[in-house]
């Protein structure tokens, strides 16, 4: 389950600007490698969409099935916020409806088949 907490604006190459929803995933315990301790976080990713700023601000709170997924993609620099460290990261969160998740978890992939 994911619950909708906030939206984003975007802008295309051609200057006309889009809406991204940032849907968040449950609370998960997660041991820090740096200080062995516990601590809570969740996951978020953000989603494009086609509706306007009205809408996607009407849909915060609004749940949906499904998870945040962390997906391998290329590698790519990121500014920590906090710290204006710039790092590489070889990952990216994606919102991975429920459907989606029974059939990547359950189906054997075409090229292992043919």
């Amino acid at each position: 389950m994911v619950t909708i907490t906030d939206y984003k604006t975007f802008s295309k190459e051609n200057g006309e600007n889009f809406f991204g929803l940032v849907v968040q995933g449950g609370v998960e315990a997660v041991r820090s490698t740096q200080t062995g301790k516990m601590y809570f976080t969740a996951k978020t990713a953000t989603v494009p969409t086609t509706f306007n700023e009205t809408i996607c601000k009407s849909l915060i709170g609004t749940t949906l099935e499904g998870n945040v997924k962390k997906v391998a993609c290329d590698d790519y620099e990121y500014t920590v916020k906090d710290t204006g460290e710039i790092i590489t990261l070889s990952h990216r969160y994606e919102y991975i409806f429920a459907e989606e998740e029974v059939l990547n978890n359950n189906l054997i992939p075409k090229e292992i088949v043919a």
